[in-house]
């Protein structure tokens, strides 16, 4: 059902809107949720959603982690990024019911208050965030970009974060942040946690 100037109309079975007969029943119906069970930080959530429903969303809204942002909505600032399966991805891009069965890290499985991810300090001292709303997604892809290239060169590094916005910092402290992480991670100060079970 629509409603248009105060008065409700129903769609036609040819996609037009009924407005002869404003209460009639709409043949097109409410989409129906699906039930999905979406494995994020280690920690299953059994969520039921509409099939159109985007990761960024069910994450936040059906499964209660508000680290992960919602930007632009179109792939393009790198707010939403999480790690799935293994590989940095623009959560606004995809629907939930395609990460079913699949490992999701966000920003909330980085590191802890007690257990700091080298990332996380390495923003801090660096001054690599001012308003904080895009360093989940800049985190998210970092970490990503060194547990699968420890040795990625500076000039990687800041062509792979040049792939996210930011407005606040002009990329000169995020990149020094990370390369520094690089470093810490790289000379073995830096102990992997275990994945959440």
């Amino acid at each position: 059902m629509g409603k248009i100037a105060g008065k409700r109309f129903a769609a036609r079975d040819d996609g037009e809107r009924d407005f002869a007969h404003p209460t009639a029943p709409s043949p097109l119906g409410m989409i129906d949720k699906i039930g999905i069970v979406l494995t994020i930080n280690g920690r299953d959530h059994a969520i039921q959603v509409e099939p159109r429903k985007t990761l960024v969303d069910a994450i936040r809204d059906d499964c209660g982690q508000t680290g992960t942002h919602i930007g632009c909505e179109h792939g393009i600032c790198g707010a939403c990024t999480v790690i799935l399966a293994n590989e940095a991805v623009r959560s606004c891009l995809m629907f939930a019911v395609q990460a079913q069965g699949k490992k999701i890290r966000t920003v909330e499985g980085l590191g802890t208050s007690e257990d700091v991810h080298p990332l996380q300090r390495a923003f801090i001292a660096h001054h690599g965030l001012q308003c904080g709303f895009c360093t989940p997604g800049f985190l998210m892809l970092a970490a990503n970009a060194l547990e699968q290239r420890p040795d990625i060169s500076d000039e990687d590094i800041s062509d792979l974060l040049a792939s996210n916005l930011c407005r606040c910092t002009g990329y000169q402290n995020i990149i020094k942040a990370v390369c520094a992480a690089r470093d810490e991670m790289r000379g073995g100060t830096f102990h992997r946690r275990p994945q959440q079970a």
